[in-house]
């Protein structure tokens, strides 16, 4: 059901992207093979006091964890290897209950990517790539993910 996206442009400052750019996007759903990171923490800071053995903390600063997709090789097509090159920019988009107009269920991430490396292996298996990214910017979301497009639109 999940979705993932690459897009190259969100003009909206708080990142979330109309219909016409996820429509302008890459869907990378089909491509994926393995997902890891993505994910916020929080880095609590610690407040003891005199008065107390207990320890207490209080929220710190967000960090987003080092996130990767993995992708199957594509024995005809280049087009990720030419989308997702080192240094590129751009947002990846989770859809994470798929594109259900009005579900507050989109996540998006601006991204620069810092490498693109093939998985060598011997084993009898796909052959896969695996591109890692840096999150540039806090991330947004449980984001309302925009109505359809009409005919009107279109």
């Amino acid at each position: 059901m999940t979705r993932v996206l690459w897009l190259k442009s969100v003009a909206d400052a708080g990142h979330v992207p109309t219909r016409a750019e996820l429509t302008a996007g890459t869907d990378l759903t089909d491509a994926i093979a393995a997902i890891d990171g993505w994910t916020l923490q929080n880095q609590a800071i610690e407040t003891p006091d005199l008065g107390s053995t207990f320890e207490s903390k209080i929220p710190g600063t967000d960090q987003a964890d080092d996130s990767s997709l993995g992708f199957y090789e594509d024995r005809v097509s280049d087009e990720i290897e030419q989308l997702l090159t080192k240094d590129a920019t751009g947002w990846v988009v989770f859809l994470r209950k798929g594109d259900v107009p009005g579900s507050r269920s989109m996540d998006v991430f601006p991204v620069r990517i810092g490498s693109r490396s093939p998985n060598f292996s011997t084993d009898n298996e796909a052959a896969k790539f695996t591109v890692n990214f840096s999150i540039t910017e806090k991330p947004t979301q449980d984001a309302v993910i925009p109505p359809a497009a009409t005919k009107a639109d279109k």
